[in-house]
């Protein structure tokens, strides 16, 4: 039997998963309805007390759905921080902190940083089993976006080689990233650094113009403006990185004399097993550094990872209240039906058709809460992941997963099952008392 389970894809063996779950409510709701047609009597209390229904279903699903949107959204924060390091196999930086240095380049953090030589650059370009060596260089922005200086092949790396337009030829050219809001054949004029405090006259007359589009990416290099190296170079006064007869070259090699320097340098290897042999000879010169970013977002996952154990927590014990005050509010809403209740019985009614009017009219309560919690989820969740991706850059999706769903399907059954107390509790009551009360 296990080998048969194993067997099956994990997306079917989700379903029955979610599926065995609701088994319970679902086995529930035949034993009672068998023989009866309750509908018409429960459709009359839904209407009767239509109001009283309805602050009730919003109270159910804004508990349930605030629960599911803190789970979908730290979870989206995470895919999408680790979706946007993807293009980045192994950073080179002076030595310091490797957090800083991440987010300064993967997520175009403004961060002041040492800048690595033009040896250095040369030795890391001809090591062995390196297919690309893109510096970096930052400081500029266009319209509150960052300018980022690189070379070609980073470019084409990025947007896997699907660019909209044309490459770059000279250094007022650019290519502008899917969400920049620019467009092909804009002109722009760089400002000399980033946010309020950005210098709008620095670079004079200046402009460069857009010829390329990346597609998206999914991280803040969607909101950057890339543009050859040279030209964030030659804009603050430095050394093209050629020597004089090469001025108007674009992109490598570079002549260490003419260098002027770079914060980092994003290598990729021709070979994966090569990436760990590189870091580890970058690691051991006294003037670098090189790091996996996927590594450092580990341990910053980690530290989600505990911050989401203790938010499971609060959630687990968040449900606990909130099926506690289901129940609590299945209590009131059978008292307040006593009479009804007391009536059918005094009419001959079986009880077992008093408890199937009262379960499924409670029932069809915490349906409609627990559906249009699933609503309230993916609402809350869309509106943290656009928040969350405008102030962090990259791309946060929201989706739903097979873990939501059984969550839901636990507390359906759960509830399903603790709303036949309320009623057990009401038909222990004779009916005289009930119609006294």
């Amino acid at each position: 039997m296990m080998a048969l389970w194993n067997n099956l894809p994990g997306g079917l063996q989700d379903t029955v998963f979610v599926l065995a779950l609701l088994v319970p409510a679902v086995a529930l709701c035949a034993g009672l309805w068998r023989g009866f047609a309750p509908g018409p009597l429960i459709r009359a209390l839904l209407w009767r007390y239509r109001w009283t229904n309805l602050g009730y279903v919003i109270l159910i699903a804004i508990s349930i759905g605030l629960s599911i949107a803190i789970v979908m959204a730290e979870r989206g924060l995470r895919e999408g921080s680790a979706t946007a390091a993807d293009k980045f196999d192994l950073i080179v930086t002076a030595p310091g902190n490797e957090t800083t240095m991440m987010l300064a380049t993967v997520y175009l953090r403004p961060t002041a940083m040492p800048l690595l030589s033009g040896d250095v650059y040369n030795d890391i370009a001809s090591a062995e089993n390196v297919a690309m060596a893109a510096p970096l260089s930052f400081g500029d922005s266009v319209n509150g976006m960052p300018i980022v200086g690189t070379i070609a092949d980073f470019v084409s790396h990025l947007g896997d080689g699907q660019i909209q337009g044309r490459m770059w030829q000279d250094e007022a050219e650019a290519v502008a990233g899917a969400l920049s809001g620019l467009h092909i054949g804009d002109e722009v004029a760089p400002a000399h650094g980033i946010g309020d405090d950005a210098d709008n006259d620095a670079h004079g007359d200046f402009h460069i113009e857009i010829v390329g589009k990346l597609p998206p990416t999914g991280s803040p290099w969607d909101r950057a403006v890339i543009v050859p190296i040279e030209s964030v170079w030659h804009t603050h006064g430095l050394a093209s990185g050629h020597p004089p007869d090469r001025a108007n070259q674009i992109g490598p090699p570079f002549d260490p004399a003419y260098f002027p320097g770079t914060p980092a340098i994003v290598v990729r290897a021709d070979a994966l097993f090569a990436n760990y042999a590189l870091r580890s000879a970058f690691s051991q010169s006294e003037q670098t550094m090189a790091f996996f970013p996927g590594t450092v977002l580990a341990r910053l996952h980690s530290i989600l990872g505990d911050i989401r154990r203790v938010m499971s927590w609060l959630t687990i014990v968040t449900q606990c209240l909130v099926g506690m005050s289901v129940l609590l509010g299945l209590f009131i809403l059978s008292r307040l039906f006593s009479r009804q209740i007391s009536l059918l019985r005094t009419l001959g009614a079986p009880s077992r058709f008093v408890v199937c009017v009262v379960w499924s009219y409670n029932l069809t309560l915490v349906a409609a809460g627990t559906v249009l919690g699933i609503l309230v989820a993916w609402a809350a969740t869309a509106g943290i992941a656009y928040r969350v991706s405008n102030l962090m850059g990259f791309t946060i999706t929201t989706r739903f997963e097979s873990m939501d769903f059984a969550f839901i399907a636990a507390f359906l059954s759960g509830v399903t099952i603790c709303a036949l107390l309320p009623i057990l509790v009401s038909l222990n009551a004779t009916p005289v008392q009930n119609l006294n009360d």
